[in-house]
């Protein structure tokens, strides 16, 4: 006889949250922001603008807010949670790279 595979279909209502996707969409964001603004500072040896760090606030801002999104997504049941995940970790690095940032700057690494 032929090995027979049975066919199991798994059927749910799952959903990604639009928290969790709005969490990783601005982690995205506060991250290339990051990448942007410290490439620019490195081409100008240092000598960064006014604007940089106007920028580098606002990626803050979305970080935190990032962070509160997926935290709040978390909470919700039966769904998805990848997203949330995702958009804590990108925003904590994004936090964590600004940290560092403002640290190098206040000590002179």
């Amino acid at each position: 006889m032929a090995n027979k595979k049975k066919k199991h279909y798994i059927f749910t209502d799952k959903k990604n949250p639009p928290r969790a996707v709005m969490s990783s969409i601005l982690g995205v964001i506060s991250l290339g922001a990051i990448a942007i603004v410290t490439t620019l500072t490195f081409r100008t040896q240092g000598n960064a603008k006014s604007e940089y760090g106007a920028s580098l606030f606002l990626a803050m801002i979305f970080s935190l807010v990032g962070v509160a999104l997926g935290a709040l997504a978390k909470m919700e049941k039966d769904k998805f949670y990848f997203f949330c995940y995702l958009g804590i970790f990108l925003n904590l690095l994004a936090l964590g790279a600004i940290s560092f940032i403002l640290y190098a700057g206040a000590y002179g690494l």
